[in-house]
């Protein structure tokens, strides 16, 4: 089974080893057709601390790190 990929921007760098990532989804709502924004952080490992506040970059699932991380960084996108 492949494993997901999603896109989203970090939020905070300020524990060890670890960045949240906000990742938005957009989607037609059912009743009214209008397009709905919904956005959920994921907890992502990042073993070199070489991501920053603000950074684009992707993540990949992975075998669970810790109780919540569960995702690790996998590239930095510009």
């Amino acid at each position: 089974m492949p494993k997901r990929i999603l896109q989203g921007t970090v939020v905070s760098d300020k524990n060890d080893k670890t960045v949240v990532v906000r990742v938005e989804r957009r989607f037609a709502h059912p009743l009214l057709q209008k397009t709905v924004r919904r956005s959920k952080k994921y907890k992502a490992h990042d073993e070199n601390n070489s991501v920053k506040t603000g950074d684009v970059v992707s993540i990949e699932e992975c075998a669970p790190i810790s109780k919540d991380k569960c995702w690790k960084v996998v590239t930095v996108h510009n």
